[in-house]
């Protein structure tokens, strides 16, 4: 319709959507009928061993942060000195999530009605279902298909706790929480008494002292998606979606899923490469220099590491290195979090 104007919150806004898995793509065959076919097929109720809440203290120091070899934003490869931090052995889950709800009464932005306002036209213009609560949620396409708007969905009574939407199956306790907006994780990282992660913290505890790399992960090392994407997932990592937290095994820091699974927000305002000169405790640039190609009309924070979406044929981006902008006023249904920590968290 001429002159609509879709808020950021829904799947419709098709800028903030290209975050999901802005790459180049191939054309997909078709799917078989043993393939996901709804949203909710990607649901799992397998169980694994959950790691020790406890973060994990990463010594600081200096390492190559950055690659160039794979999407020119990951540029350049600059050398960073970060602090002595803490940070979650694992993806923040459901379950505490729910102990941070359930203290609180905290009700997130999925769960609250869109404002009519944010799509600067009138009421009637807007269809129903784009003003209830709700989120975006990967759905299989009906064929084969490489454009982003076709598997993602705006789907109402989605949310953190309804993760596949109000008729999928509830969130499992052990599973990374999603569907939460910036302010959401702010909100649980201050009852938590932590905050989100710098983006050099982060990809600093998570290479490791890895060297960058390019291939897929072995389908035992991390969840992401084996096959081609968006319609033949072969789930050789045991997974179609979400995997617990601790199915996998950690890396040489003791952390779990720093790729793949879920991408992960830190705090940095997103813009294209690191500045090679801001390299002690980098934090990113301010709100003002931030800027975002997928979507230009927000400050985007930077998230990290990929998720089970991401396949060779379309999205590289499970590595420590990768980042792409965030819109902060987006939930979705493969992105999540984890905090870190100044000091040891007591409690």
């Amino acid at each position: 319709m001429p002159g609509f104007k879709y808020p950021s919150r829904t799947v419709a806004h098709l800028s903030a959507l290209a975050l999901l898995a802005a790459c180049a793509a191939e054309e997909e065959p078709a799917a078989t009928p043993s393939q996901p076919t709804v949203a909710a097929d990607f649901a799992t109720t397998q169980t694994c061993t959950t790691p020790d809440d406890a973060p994990v203290r990463i010594a600081g120091g200096t390492f190559m942060m950055g690659q160039e070899d794979i999407y020119a934003e990951e540029g350049p490869v600059r050398e960073t000195t970060v602090d002595t931090f803490w940070i979650d052995r694992h993806e923040v889950t459901n379950r505490q999530f729910s102990a941070f709800v359930e203290e609180t009464g905290f009700v997130t932005l999925a769960e609250k009605p869109v404002d009519p306002a944010l799509y600067g036209v009138p009421v009637a213009q807007i269809p129903p279902d784009l003003l209830l609560p709700g989120s975006a949620v990967f759905t299989p396409p009906e064929r084969p298909s490489n454009r982003y708007t076709d598997w993602w969905v705006y789907v109402p009574g989605a949310n953190w706790k309804k993760p596949y939407g109000p008729e999928g199956p509830d969130a499992q306790d052990d599973q990374p929480v999603v569907h939460l907006a910036w302010d959401d994780m702010v909100a649980y990282a201050n009852w938590a008494g932590g905050r989100l992660p710098t983006e050099a913290e982060w990809e600093y505890a998570g290479s490791a002292g890895e060297a960058p790399y390019s291939d897929q992960p072995d389908g035992d090392e991390a969840n992401s998606w084996q096959g081609v994407f968006p319609m033949v997932n072969e789930e050789t990592d045991g997974f179609s979606g979400i995997a617990p937290v601790g199915c996998f095994e950690p890396n040489a820091n003791g952390l779990y899923d720093m790729v793949g699974n879920v991408w992960e927000v830190t705090q940095d305002y997103f813009r294209p490469g690191h500045d090679p000169d801001d390299t002690d405790n980098p934090q990113g640039p301010s709100e003002n220099a931030a800027y975002d190609p997928y979507n230009p009309g927000l400050a985007s924070r930077v998230m990290k590491g990929g998720s089970y979406l991401c396949a060779p044929n379309y999205c590289q981006r499970y590595r420590p290195t990768s980042r792409q902008g965030r819109d902060p006023g987006l939930g979705a249904s493969n992105v999540g979090f984890r905090l870190a920590y100044d000091e040891i968290p007591q409690g």
